[in-house]
């Protein structure tokens, strides 16, 4: 007995010894779990985030293949998704498989030949002050279009099934520079058209008239206009053909042909594109110098940049406005010599010429004279004239390719109201479409 007392403390000892060793270990368990749980929480979130960056990339991948898709352009659409980081995503498989499918069902243009090509001249914001009575009123009414006109307009050619095209589509020069046609596919039913628009320079007598003073960049490098209303108050938005078309395709891609929107034909005696930019007309030596004229000249520029990558091309309509069927060669040469050196700056080389005046440098026959020999000289394969007596008119040449282009404006709307024409009746209903405004 005696001997079992004296154990006692001895395990009364080691009792103890062993419950603070017990709950040193469980202080350490619990001290080592919000670690842990810390830690884990930490890499879900990782893993959240990481799966919704992919769920957007792909989001965004899958709307821009799309864009391109309904804009007929599948390869590209096929390409973009075969070539990302989810190309053995079922979902993105799915889709290229039907992008192959639909891509079947396009059919050729059976004639190139046959394709229409729509132009403007700048349009009328505010009738009030265009169509106002002065020595400038005719002239508004007959050659310019109203803003609202041209609208309805788009929507009417939209609605019967044509689609914007580049005349490059049409027609292009081989490896040894023979001019052929293109393949142009396109759904059953769908046609293509070519647009354009003259004397984008917003020149200096339309001033004060109720046009766009020029167009320009947004704060989102997105292109619009800078407008000027009757109260002196300056706002920007879509005041004429460029943002309105860019705004149009926008939400109906499949208006326009692999990214096509249209030619703005554009001179240079009074600058380009609303700014003056001309040093023979503005610079430091000239009656009217612009101080600004390096600053504007790149304005322009990027805005000429950034029309380009939204689709759209630029053409000489010669710097001075000639008439190309009158002037001599001489003169012709001269006049081109200073777009080059005043334009192309800003716009970059171009292909294409559209005749002021609607003129031309030849009848209806192959070209063939020193006129002619000399724009080839001068990088010009496509040339443009105006003939609104037939829907369409063409001609491919060995080394360049001929296009009649209609005037949709007053005029060619007056007689289509007076029963003289038809050419209109193919694109819109003029009755829809003609202004209450012109009549005043």
């Amino acid at each position: 007995m005696k001997k079992h007392l004296t154990l006692l403390p001895i395990f009364l000892v080691c009792f103890l010894m062993s419950s603070c060793q017990n709950q040193v270990k469980t202080t350490e368990t619990v001290n080592e779990n919000p670690h842990t749980h810390i830690k884990k929480s930490h890499t879900d979130v990782l893993k959240q985030e990481r799966e919704q960056k992919e769920r957007d990339e792909k989001k965004k991948l899958l709307e821009q293949a799309a864009f391109s898709a309904q804009q007929y352009d599948y390869q590209r659409a096929m390409t973009l998704l075969n070539q990302s980081n989810y190309s053995r995503d079922p979902e993105i498989k799915s889709t290229v498989q039907t992008y192959q499918n639909e891509q079947k069902n396009l059919v050729k243009w059976p004639d190139n030949g046959k394709i229409s090509h729509l132009f403007f001249h700048s349009l009328v914001v505010d009738e009030s002050r265009a169509f106002d009575g002065d020595y400038m009123d005719r002239g508004y009414k007959d050659y310019m279009v109203t803003i609202e006109e041209f609208k309805k307009i788009l929507q009417q050619v939209y609605d019967r099934g044509y689609v914007l095209v580049n005349i490059q589509d049409i027609a292009k020069p081989d490896p040894k520079g023979n001019m052929v046609y293109q393949s142009i596919y396109l759904p059953q039913g769908k046609k293509p058209l070519v647009l354009s628009q003259d004397d984008v320079s917003y020149y200096e007598y339309m001033k004060n008239d109720g046009f766009a003073q020029n167009l320009t960049l947004d704060a989102n490098t997105n292109v619009t206009n800078t407008y000027q209303d009757k109260t002196g108050k300056v706002v920007q938005g879509p005041y004429d053909m460029v943002p309105l078309v860019d705004a149009f395709v926008n939400l109906h891609p499949d208006f326009s042909y692999r990214g096509a929107k249209g030619i703005i034909a554009l001179t240079g005696y009074n600058g380009v594109l609303g700014y003056r930019t001309s040093e023979s007309s503005y610079g430091q030596n000239s009656d009217h110098p612009n101080p600004h004229l390096a600053e504007d000249r790149q304005k322009a520029k990027n805005v000429a940049d950034e029309m380009k990558h939204n689709g759209w091309k630029f053409a000489s309509h010669t710097w001075g406005h000639l008439n190309a069927s009158q002037v001599s060669l001489n003169t012709l040469q001269r006049d081109t010599a200073k777009w080059r050196k005043e334009v192309e700056p800003i716009v970059g080389p171009v292909d294409t010429i559209i005749f002021a005046f609607g003129s031309d440098i030849g009848d209806w026959k192959p070209y063939s004279n020193d006129k002619f020999s000399y724009l080839r000289s001068q990088g010009f394969t496509y040339f443009c004239n105006v003939d609104a007596s037939t829907v369409s008119w063409t001609q491919l040449g060995k080394n360049y390719f001929r296009q009649a282009r209609i005037n949709v404006d007053g005029l060619r709307m007056a007689e289509e109201l007076a029963g003289k024409t038809k050419v209109l009746e193919p694109f819109f209903d003029v009755k829809l479409v003609y202004a209450p405004s012109r009549l005043k």
